[in-house]
Order: C-alpha cells, then sequence, then structure tokens
C-alpha cells in the first residue's frame, strides 16, 4: 500500500494577531502544491511498481484531516485516481504531533508514505516528521526526485544548502516528503469525474486530541543582545558615542591562538558583541 497525505488548506491564508492561521475559506481552499506533486508521486509509484493486469495494482490512499469541508480535496484525489480516501475528522489547526498521531494507525501497513513537503498556511513541514516518528519508518524529506526502479531499489534526490545535492537510497519503510517543482499532478479522465466516489470518514482519537493544547501566546522573537551602555562623560557625548557614524568600519580577522587562548578570545568577543555574559 502507498500512501499519500493531504492537507486542506487556504490558498489565501490569513492570520490572526499570535500568527496561527485561521480557518479555511471554502471558495479558496484546496491542496497545495506540495500535496499535488506528492499525489501524482504516489501515482507514479503504482505505476510503476505494480505487476501486469488490474488485480496487481497497489492499492494507493489519500488520507486528510480535517472538518468535513475537506472532502473536497479527497474527492479530486479519487478522481485522479487513487483507490481508498481516508478523512479523520479533527477540527482544523490541530497540531501538527496530534494529526500524526491519528493518521499513523490507518496507514500502518504502507510501504511508502508521501507527503507535500509544506503547506501554505504555516509552511513548517513538521507532519511528515512526526509521522515517521509515530510510524517507526525511516524518513527521507526535501526531495527533488524520485528514481522509481523498483520498490526495494528506489533512489531520490534530496537538495542542501549551498546548491548541493543528496543523492539517497529510499528502503521501505519510510515517509518522503516532495517539493512541489518536482511532478505535476496528471488530469483526470472523464470516466473518473462521471464515477460514484465513496470517502471514509474515521474519528480522531479522543485521548490524544484531548492534549492539543496550543502553546503558541505570541509570535516568536529572538532573545535581544545585551549590550554596553555607551561611554562618555556628558550626555551629548553619549548620544554621540551611539550615532557616531565616523568610527572605523570593522573587518574580520584571522588570529592564531593556541586552543585555550582561542576559547578565551571566543567568550571575550561573544560578550563584546552582547551575546554572552563574561565575569569580570
Amino acid at each position: 500500500m502507498i500512501a499519500v497525505c493531504l492537507k486542506w488548506v487556504d490558498h489565501r491564508p490569513e492570520f490572526d494577531e499570535y500568527g496561527a492561521p485561521s480557518s479555511p475559506d471554502a471558495r479558496f481552499a484546496g491542496v497545495s502544491a506540495a500535496d499535488q506533486a506528492a499525489l501524482e508521486w504516489a501515482l507514479r509509484c503504482r505505476d510503476a511498481w505494480s505487476g501486469t493486469g488490474s488485480d496487481n495494482l497497489i492499492e494507493v490512499v489519500a488520507i486528510t484531516v480535517g472538518p468535513a469541508q475537506a472532502d473536497a480535496i479527497l474527492n479530486d484525489a479519487l478522481v485522479a485516481g487513487v483507490s481508498r480516501a481516508i478523512r479523520v475528522d479533527l477540527p482544523f489547526g490541530t497540531a501538527s504531533r496530534v494529526v500524526a498521531a491519528c493518521i499513523a494507525p490507518l496507514i500502518s501497513h504502507a510501504s511508502v508514505v508521501l507527503c507535500g513537503d509544506y503547506s501554505p498556511d504555516r509552511g513548517t513541514g513538521s507532519v511528515p516528521a512526526f509521522l515517521a516518528h509515530e510510524l517507526g519508518f525511516a524518513q527521507a524529506l526535501g526531495l527533488i526526485d524520485i528514481d522509481l526502479r523498483a520498490p526495494h531499489d528506489t533512489t531520490a534526490l534530496r537538495r542542501l544548502d549551498g546548491g548541493r545535492r543528496e543523492r539517497l537510497a529510499i528502503t521501505s519503510p519510510i515517509v518522503a516528503s516532495v517539493e512541489g517543482s518536482t511532478a505535476r499532478l496528471r488530469r483526470a479522465p472523464l470516466r473518473s469525474m462521471l464515477g460514484t466516489k465513496r470517502i471514509e470518514t474515521m474519528p480522531g482519537l479522543a485521548h490524544i486530541a484531548a492534549d492539543n493544547v496550543t502553546t503558541l501566546a505570541r509570535p516568536y522573537r529572538p532573545r535581544p543582545r545585551v549590550l554596553a551602555g555607551p561611554v562618555g562623560a556628558t550626555t551629548l557625548d553619549r548620544v554621540r558615542a551611539i550615532t557616531d557614524a565616523s568610527a572605523a568600519v570593522s573587518h574580520g580577522e584571522t588570529v592564531v591562538l593556541e586552543p585555550a587562548a582561542a576559547a578565551d578570545r571566543i567568550l571575550a568577543t561573544l560578550g563584546d558583541w552582547g551575546y554572552i555574559s563574561v565575569p569580570s
């Protein structure tokens, strides 16, 4: 079984004063480009790994978490060619760890779980990592290409910092997330659009959902640095010390020291910059 996780989100998200996204407007809601790419890769995996004949097709299951309005994205997934669609009935905005805990028991028999690497509302991409933890699967996150040779002989390419790339050997069971630019969802055939599709609805796990406590109280701001006060005998001198633009511009310097002296120099510099407090 191949599972693909889809998130129902607003393509024109609005946020409250604490940075939390509001419930999606059904008129503008759907899935992200990354989730569409994940769905397309799930269908490609099925096509590449299934045997000949319709009886040998690998089952592809689309799953989402959300209210009844989220059925719209599962209908689109069924039209695109997935075998089953499951919606876990939980309110929008449920924490990622709770989403993963509710999804995991339903797809525990999957050999490959595909997700988008981000969503437009927050962009954290944390659900795949939580899901891999819940399932006990390996994880390969932020993939930009997958080489579909065989279920147990597959490689993928992942983006690294500095323009570098990392090639991974994919061994099932695994949770993988893909970037939205990696694939474009196929056009659904007309016969699929005309057929009747059924969406399975599952209740969220009550004991897990009860722990869904929002801990975000305000937007994150980094801790301010502690800087030394300006030096000057008079108020005017201290103002000039703060606003003086004639001071020489400092540049990096290369210093060769013994390890102990180098450590003292680093601590002293961090103290001068206000990052740490250095005892006198």
